[in-house]
């Protein structure tokens, strides 16, 4: 077995959206930057042979419009929605992976990022591992390829909303609008039949104090919602072979 240097493998151009710290040289200079990377924006960016991969985070609850206690694990959308068009726009990286453990969020913010996801032209991939819930069920969807670890759990539930609710028609009438707008996206981005993940979302009797359903690695899998069983590696292989595609078809200039 070969020894792999893995700090040769760790690189880090300034990306758009961090300021530049690699005025300089030297290892100190790297890995300042690539700790900057990952404390400001839970992101990487890494470089094996000749592909570029930029590696982003989806972790604790995602924050919308309102900033959370700063006890709470957040994903900040401001910091991902940047990073999606920088993604999509650089020159240099060849492909995305996203890595979700969330116990869900914002609701539009959700959504916001995961339609933003979707409608990239660089291949992605996403890996569920501990929890890809509520609203990180779309996000887990909206790449190319989804994987999932064996012991991993998602949460299908309908929406719910915190503070003052009016008890109109007008309100049940929203809710109704935003859980149609998460099964049109899932069930279009999946392999999971809209009425099928609507049944889901609405099952009574397996969550204590709500409706919804859990489900497992394997059996959100078999539902069609994931594609794959998988780990770190078999996520990688997958955008590798992807990246390696897409140069293959693409017209030389």
């Amino acid at each position: 077995m070969k020894n792999k240097n893995k700090r040769n493998n760790f690189f880090l151009p300034t990306p758009p959206w961090q300021p530049d710290l690699n005025n300089g040289s030297g290892d100190e200079i790297e890995e300042s930057s690539a700790l900057s990377g990952i404390i400001e924006s839970g992101s990487v960016t890494v470089k094996k042979g000749n592909h570029l991969i930029h590696c982003l985070t989806v972790i604790g609850q995602i924050e919308g419009h309102y900033i959370l206690p700063a006890q709470n694990k957040t994903t900040k959308y401001e910091h991902v929605i940047p990073q999606l068009v920088a993604i999509e726009e650089s020159d240099e990286i060849d492909g995305l992976i996203l890595i979700l453990n969330t116990v869900g969020g914002d609701i539009e913010a959700g959504l916001a990022i995961a339609e933003l996801v979707s409608g990239m032209t660089t291949p992605t991939v996403s890996l569920v591992l501990g929890g890809g819930h509520s609203i990180g069920v779309p996000l887990a969807v909206s790449t190319d390829k989804s994987f999932i670890t064996p012991s991993a759990t998602m949460t299908i539930h309908p929406v719910r909303m915190n503070g003052l609710v009016l008890g109109v028609p007008q309100t049940l009438s929203y809710f109704e609008q935003m859980q149609e707008r998460i099964v049109k996206f899932v069930s279009d981005n999946s392999e999971i039949p809209a009425d099928r993940f609507r049944e889901m979302m609405l099952a009574t009797g397996e969550l204590v104090l709500d409706v919804g359903t859990v489900l497992t690695g394997e059996s959100a899998v078999d539902e069609g919602l994931i594609d794959s069983l998988g780990s770190l590696s078999d996520a990688l292989e997958c955008l590798y072979s992807m990246i390696e595609e897409r140069e293959n078809n693409t017209p030389k200039g």
